[in-house]
């Protein structure tokens, strides 16, 4: 199981951003995959869940009406399209995969991630 994150970069405050995490390895649609960020010296949140079946798609208070997670049409990938960005965005983000619960869970109970994207939202 691999997963290999890009899309991040350097955007305006407002601007749009997507993020891919194509996945190697196995189907996506066989596991929980979410997506994690890690702003600088805070701990990892939480911010988007789409479970095996397409259900349970979660979107913590920090990326409700702004943010999408959705997979692409084989089931190999899945994106997470970030609209209206804020500084406060700005975070290394990671995918994971885990295939215990279809919710979004803590990140411990992720055995798999990538290697994380940069996304920084400039004033």
């Amino acid at each position: 199981v691999q997963l290999v994150e890009s899309g991040g970069g350097l955007v305006q405050r407002g601007g749009s951003l997507r993020l891919s995490c194509p996945a190697s390895g196995f189907r996506v649609n066989d596991y929980t995959i979410s997506w994690f960020r890690q702003p600088p010296g805070k701990e990892r949140e939480g911010i988007a869940n789409i479970s095996n079946n397409d259900e349970n798609i979660c979107y913590p208070d920090s990326g409700k009406g702004r943010f999408t997670i959705s997979p692409n049409s084989a089931k190999s990938s899945v994106y997470l399209q970030m609209n209206s960005l804020r500084p406060e965005d700005t975070a290394v983000y990671y995918c994971a995969a885990q295939c215990s619960v279809s919710i979004l869970a803590r990140a411990s109970a992720y055995p798999y991630w990538g290697q994380g994207t940069q996304v920084t939202v400039s004033s």
